[in-house]
């Protein structure tokens, strides 16, 4: 039995995992611009994308399923290393091996891209914070007068100088 189904379901998980590097990537731009109705845009395409991958790696995980039936694979034998030993056919084999490494690059590109997305997001909400802080008033500063230490030597002095 060819592995056709299984190197389609690749070939388009790859395909959709650089369209989310481009949206990341775009999402960066955007970050940085603080264009947040461009990020909400970004955010919905993506989970788009995403709905998109989950249904495309079930398809992919039941035509592995299937393939490892026919050649009585358990469940720890279901991972790329072991299919390329099992494969026959050298064309199928290489192609399986380049997708295979295609993808997990792609996905190594796509946790690094938004991990920097992550980063920037904290660091815009750490400026916000910070400014709401200093736009807000605090307790000593919601109280009138001068407002002097007790333990402040200058403090307890007397405005007449009784010596005199």
């Amino acid at each position: 039995m060819s592995i056709e189904r299984i190197l389609s379901a690749l070939e388009r998980l790859v395909q959709l995992h650089d369209s989310l590097l481009q949206l990341s990537l775009t999402k960066t731009d955007l970050l940085k611009k603080g264009d947040i109705e461009g990020v909400q845009n970004i955010l919905k395409t993506e989970q788009k994308h995403i709905q998109a991958v989950n249904k495309l790696e079930k398809e992919r995980l039941t035509a592995v399923d299937k393939w490892a039936e026919q050649y009585q694979l358990s469940d720890d034998e279901k991972v790329v290393t072991e299919i390329l030993k099992k494969v026959s056919d050298d064309g199928e084999r290489k192609q399986l091996e380049e997708l295979s490494t295609e993808l997990a690059e792609k996905l190594m590109e796509l946790k690094a891209q938004e991990a920097l997305n992550h980063e920037l997001t904290n660091q815009s909400l750490q400026f916000v914070q910070m400014n709401l802080d200093l736009l807000s008033p605090t307790i000593e500063q919601v109280n009138y007068g001068n407002a002097k230490s007790q333990n402040d030597p200058q403090s307890k002095r007397s405005v007449f100088d009784s010596k005199a």
